[in-house]
């Protein structure tokens, strides 16, 4: 299926400015601010030199994709997206072995315990 490793992750938080400070202390680098009128978040995008990245989204309406998921789970990781060779191709592996697709990008959560999955594109 040719996946190649991890992409990036995406951390769903209820306190984007305190999660901001906890990772900027962590990492000690600052993050790229971002705001998705489609997904209704905010975002934080910390960039590594490798060419990954964690992504820090926090709902910014009731409506949001982000809110269901961050009430009935709280805080944590939303999203681990891998690195493929051919997005459409390995969706459509997964689906012949019974695999839930999203769209054929993301992986249903409840296939990967909770945690959606994306097929990246590789670059």
């Amino acid at each position: 299926m040719g996946f190649k490793g991890v992409d990036h992750i995406v951390v769903r938080v209820g306190d984007l400015e305190e999660a901001i400070a906890n990772y900027s202390k962590i990492l000690d680098i600052e993050p790229d601010r971002q705001h998705s009128d489609v997904l209704k978040a905010d975002q934080a995008f910390y960039h590594f030199g490798d060419g990954t990245f964690l992504e820090l989204i926090t709902p910014t309406e009731d409506d949001s994709p982000l809110a269901g998921p961050l009430a009935k789970k709280g805080d944590g990781i939303h999203t681990v997206a891998f690195t493929v060779d051919d997005q459409k191709e390995t969706a459509a592996k997964l689906e012949e072995k019974g695999v839930r697709v999203i769209g054929g990008t993301f992986v249903h959560p409840a296939e990967a315990n909770g945690v959606m999955v994306q097929l990246s594109q590789s670059k």
